[in-house]
């Protein structure tokens, strides 16, 4: 289950091309509403079908949005064998884990410190912080938040939490998004370009790329980082079918649009999707533990899926004293 392509176009993609690997007959694809919050129950309900049939062995959760452990509570009164694999948990890591076979998610700790560090790099004086209450209830959110305060202060940076309007409120995503291509150039008028600005939600990282583009401003990282997170809709890059999973195809026009806007050296991402990657390694990984060929939470399958997913180096650990919750951190690539 993943999000639709306005809310989570990375995952839509990834499970795509996962059924395009292994076929339609052995993996089904359902996606949540985009109002997942007041439409939680549908969103249950369709997991509830996905449950009742007996060939479904494995649920991957593509992000783990509100109503997750719900599903899952309610699932597993009925179908004890079929095992839990989240990407991107929204709920409390503690509480997930009770309910989940394994959990991953980008280290938001660390970023707290290293997205405030590259910002501080590429020349940020200022740092921009957008959210809303209900992502604030998130703990990691919420302390990668505290964390990334703290760094500012530590480098001399000016920190700024800036309200957004909820995505999943009355204004919709629609209305999120043009909030935040209002208010970047107000924040740009008050701080100025040395500002770098992040945003929690992922339907805000399209305007917010264009709008840092556009008033040259600093983009150290998406919330989900990735090159095809918001770049190529934000610059105007079409990317072909053949292309989709071209990333350093994609880097590169990606570098050609920045240093046509004017703002080389100052927007950056991760150098792979960590969606695609994320649903890719979790899908493996759910496959051979169906197959009985690896234990669903071993740290070294994990660490090996989501490397071979991502072609790259990750760095993998667990969350503090919870066994089967995984962090991952990737380099960043600067444009």
């Amino acid at each position: 289950m993943t999000g639709t392509v306005s809310q989570g176009e990375d995952e839509y993609r990834g499970a795509q091309r996962m059924i395009r690997k292994y076929g339609a007959d052995h993996i089904r694809h359902v996606t949540y509403p985009d109002n997942f919050m007041t439409e939680q129950e549908a969103m249950i309900s369709q997991l509830l079908n996905l449950a009742a049939d007996p060939k479904i062995k494995a649920i991957v959760f593509a992000q783990g949005v509100p109503g997750s452990m719900a599903a899952m509570k309610r699932i597993d009164e009925l179908r004890p064998d079929i095992e839990f694999l989240i990407y991107e948990p929204h709920e409390d890591p503690h509480q997930v884990s009770e309910y989940a076979d394994v959990s991953i998610i980008t280290d938001n700790l660390k970023r707290g410190e290293t997205i405030v560090e590259l910002a501080h790099e590429m020349g940020a004086k200022t740092f921009v912080h957008y959210s809303f209450p209900r992502h604030m209830s998130q703990e990691l959110i919420s302390r990668r938040m505290k964390i990334m305060e703290e760094t500012c202060q530590k480098l001399g940076m000016e920190f700024v939490f800036a309200n957004a309007p909820d995505p999943t409120g009355d204004q919709g995503l629609p209305g999120a998004q043009k909030f935040i291509l209002e208010d970047v150039p107000r924040e740009i008028e008050k701080y100025g370009t040395d500002t770098a600005f992040f945003s929690t939600n992922c339907g805000m990282q399209e305007p917010l790329i264009r709008s840092c583009a556009d008033n040259h401003a600093i983009m150290p990282e998406q919330c989900c980082p990735s090159p095809t997170h918001g770049y190529p809709g934000a610059l105007g890059i079409a990317i072909a079918e053949g292309q989709a999973g071209d990333m350093g195809a994609i880097r590169n026009a990606i570098q050609e649009k920045v240093v046509a806007a004017g703002n080389s050296g100052r927007m950056a991402t991760w150098p792979v999707s960590t969606g695609i990657v994320g649903i890719e390694a979790l899908t493996e990984i759910a496959i051979q533990s169906v197959q009985g060929k690896v234990r669903v939470n071993d740290p070294d399958v994990i660490v090996a899926e989501l490397q071979k997913a991502a072609g790259a180096k990750v760095t993998v650990h667990p969350f503090e004293d919870v066994d089967n919750y995984y962090m991952f951190l990737m380099d960043s690539v600067i444009f």
